[in-house]
């Protein structure tokens, strides 16, 4: 993983660049296409076929739902059903096939050892919304199968987001800009997320795996709840900063992608902390399940439901585990209290109230969330409460001593302060500062990757 990302940083991408901007306009989503392609199929060449096959399926798919307005319906159906079971079949076959082969009279059904296409959930996603936006007159169906392929594979954002809807960049597409500004703030935005990703998402990831790794009985409550706000930081801090790596990279070449977080950890509420974590899979839900599904236009008892329904579905969308069912449930059932009668009194309260309640919810949450073993879940969680070896031990103390500081750093950069300062510097200085410290934040992350062999991507899996 550390090569491949020291490769990728230093040879694909400025080779990516600049063999980009030296085609002519006309050619360059087709130099996109390909690079694209080689980019997925770098680890698993196979798989480039099954993405080929589902682009090809759903472009179609909208021209003939632009064709045929009178059998858009079934078309979509048809679609739809395609799309989710070559989801269901990589991505949960074995999982529910090992479940039910317990049930008497199931046990013919065996796992096959099925390997998971990386990124298949988001690509997915994204090849389903764009028939959808067609057939509602959101977006014109792309005639160019180069173009749409593009859209679907596109590189910065094909394996973990943020998860891009064709009717948000069909435009540029088919005509966009590229300049010296718009590639400048790419590249910064692009470190700024390297840097989350590598300096402060890794490092405190060590802490998380230290805990993860020991009995949960053997924890102290300080211990449990050091080890869960570790991978609250961790889980943050690495999928927004790939996200801002996906945001820079399109940046550079001339596509503008949505915002994927805005600040969650600063929420005073669950609703609140869903509108700001994970933009692009929220809103995603909502325009193509929740509202579909009758939203709050149905009655109290039916938006209630609808929610129980998005949130199962949103847990399982991440994993083909229990725990992720139970973690998509968990947060239904906060945002139904929320919704029933909690919402409105958080809004009274001091905004002090607000944000512990929220806080505490969020790191039980990615307890749930980490731990895929629900013993062991509920363990960590009940240490959490009331400590499997008292309330402070000698290692709560030494790992906090150690990082102490990082927390800080950590605690800082999650908030809107740093970009406040930040815009405050008068611009002549801003000009000065800015490229500094871009090349610092890339010598230290390529230092950082040169010296480590601890790189993980949390959302490949997904």
């Amino acid at each position: 993983m550390v090569f491949s990302s020291l490769l990728f940083l230093f040879f694909y991408l400025p080779a990516t660049l600049l063999v980009y901007y030296l085609v002519p306009s006309r050619y360059r989503s087709l130099w996109l296409f390909a690079v694209n392609l080689v980019f997925y199929g770098w680890g698993e060449p196979v798989f480039v076929l099954l993405m080929v096959f589902s682009i090809a399926v759903n472009y179609a798919a909208g021209l003939l739902v632009e064709k045929h307005r009178d059998r858009a319906v079934p078309i979509l159906t048809l679609n739809a059903v395609v799309n989710l079971g070559l989801l269901f079949f990589f991505k949960y076959y074995d999982f529910l096939a090992g479940s039910l082969s317990r049930i008497p009279g199931l046990g013919f059904l065996h796992p096959l050892g099925v390997t998971l296409p990386i990124g298949i959930s988001f690509y997915t996603f994204q090849n389903m919304s764009y028939p959808i936006d067609v057939y509602r007159g959101d977006a014109k169906p792309q005639r160019s199968f180069i173009r749409y392929g593009t859209y679907v594979a596109l590189f910065p954002q094909l394996i973990a987001g943020p998860i891009v809807r064709y009717k948000d960049i069909a435009d540029q597409l088919d005509d966009r800009r590229e300049t010296a500004e718009r590639f400048a703030s790419g590249v910064t935005r692009f470190c700024v997320g390297l840097a989350k990703k590598v300096l402060l998402a890794n490092s405190i990831g060590a802490l998380w795996d230290v805990y993860k790794s020991m009995s949960p009985a053997s924890l102290s409550l300080a211990d449990a709840w050091l080890g869960a706000v570790a991978f609250t930081f961790q889980i943050y801090f690495d999928f927004s900063g790939y996200s801002d790596m996906a945001i820079g990279l399109g940046r550079m070449l001339g596509f503008e992608f949505m915002e994927n977080f805005n600040y969650p950890y600063i929420s005073k509420s669950i609703t609140e902390f869903w509108r700001r974590w994970h933009i692009s899979l929220s809103t995603w839900f909502r325009d193509y399940v929740y509202i579909p599904l009758g939203g709050n236009r149905r009655g109290r008892g039916r938006q209630l439901l609808n929610l129980l329904i998005v949130w199962a579905l949103t847990g399982f969308w991440h994993g083909a585990s229990w725990n992720f069912l139970l973690w998509g449930l968990y947060y239904a059932a906060l945002l139904i209290l929320e919704k029933l009668f909690l919402y409105d009194r958080l809004e009274k309260a001091p905004g002090w109230v607000g944000h512990v309640y929220a806080l505490f919810f969020v790191v039980i949450g990615w307890v749930l969330f980490s731990v895929e073993d629900l013993g062991s879940c509920a363990a960590y969680i009940r240490s959490m409460f009331f400590g499997g070896s008292g309330i402070v031990s000698g290692t709560f103390l030494y790992y906090l001593r150690s990082y102490a500081l990082s927390l800080a750093v950590m605690v800082f950069a999650a908030t809107p302060l740093p970009k406040k300062l930040f815009s405050r510097l008068p611009e002549g200085l801003l000009r000065v500062v800015r490229p500094i410290l871009v090349l610092l934040s890339l010598v230290l992350c390529t230092a950082y990757l040169v010296d480590s062999t601890y790189n993980p991507f949390l959302y490949f899996r997904f």
